[in-house]
């Protein structure tokens, strides 16, 4: 009988390491728990902690722990120098609510809230003005954010000549023929609002990039059937850029209100706090290191940052951040 040649071929012998590495392959394919995909399991579930060591180390060391002493120390008599901590209980908290003054100074405030009104509107403006298409418009960007990149110790040198009698306003003033007499610092009202002006001056420029930024993010899309359909500029800010940009601009409250109520550098450098300038910051600093109450100092800025907190949250329920779907 002949034989008939078989057009299959006899199975390829695999090596006994080869069935190990595919039985293995086949396991972690299938999630059965084996030893590689254990180990590959719990590293892929520790590898964002291990970037994380460093930035939590950071902000546990420099935040939580600095705001820890801080509270520990409000409820102690400490003068800041001696090893001596006596606990006195609430008794920082009583005397900072019971003394008037301490919360008469909140009035200052007003100012500062005031020039954050203003330059939010500047902000947005020029933040509109330069998302379209002008000619020098990346110069606009550089000339508006550069006064934020100044350090606040300089601004305040700066303008503390700007100020005085003779100075840079007054010489500006003298060329239109309007001569001033006028102490710009020595009186509460002035020196406040020129002080406030200074603010507007310098944190412009912070405002303007985040809003600039926000409106970059809209779809240009957007813009372009907003033109077709004959839209004008006021148009297209009223119902494409105000919607896109309102959560940034809801920060930007949050950060003027905050910053308000805590004032401290500008006035400090320019008046130390004199001539009616004195914000509560100050009067919490000149508490810790000039007359040796650290502890009183401590309670104030635990009462400061709780207020901030409460305003913070009052504005988050009034105003919430509801997604807005501008398409």
């Amino acid at each position: 009988m002949p034989r008939t040649l078989s057009t299959t071929s006899p199975p390829a012998r695999v090596s006994p390491r080869s069935q190990r590495d595919l039985a293995a392959k086949r396991r972690s394919r299938r999630g059965a728990p084996g030893g590689w995909s254990r180990r590959h399991h719990w590293l892929r579930r520790l590898t964002p902690w291990l970037f994380l060591v460093a930035p939590l180390a950071l902000l546990v060391t420099f935040t939580y722990v600095p705001v820890g002493n801080m509270i520990y120390y409000s409820f102690t008599d400490w003068d800041g120098v001696s090893p001596d901590r006596d606990f006195v209980g609430a008794e920082n908290y009583t005397e900072v609510f019971t003394r008037p003054e301490m919360f008469r100074i909140f009035a200052v405030s007003l100012y500062y809230l005031a020039a954050s009104v203003v330059q939010i509107v500047i902000a947005l403006y020029f933040a509109t003005v330069l998302s379209f298409d002008l000619r020098f418009r990346n110069l606009f960007k550089g000339i508006l954010f550069f006064p934020y990149l100044i350090n606040g110790v300089a601004i305040g040198f700066v303008f503390l000549y700007f100020f005085q009698d003779g100075g840079t306003l007054d010489s500006v003033l003298s060329w239109f023929g309007v001569g001033s007499d006028r102490a710009w610092l020595g009186d509460p009202e002035t020196a406040n609002t020129s002080l406030a002006g200074v603010s507007v001056w310098r944190f412009t420029g912070l405002n303007f990039v985040l809003f600039l930024g926000a409106i970059q993010s809209i779809p240009g899309e957007l813009y372009e059937a907003a033109q077709l359909d004959g839209a004008s500029r006021w148009q297209q800010f009223r119902h494409i850029i105000a919607p896109g940009i309102r959560p940034v601009l809801s920060l930007s409250v949050i950060l003027a209100i905050s910053g308000s109520l805590s004032v401290f550098e500008i006035p400090y450098i320019m008046t130390g706090g004199a001539t009616g300038t004195s914000t509560f910051v100050i009067q919490t600093v000149k508490l810790a290191f000039q007359f040796n109450k650290t502890g009183l100092a401590s309670a104030c800025a635990v009462v400061l940052l709780a207020i901030i907190l409460l305003v913070t949250w009052i504005q988050r329920r009034l105003v919430p951040d509801e997604r807005v779907d501008i398409v």
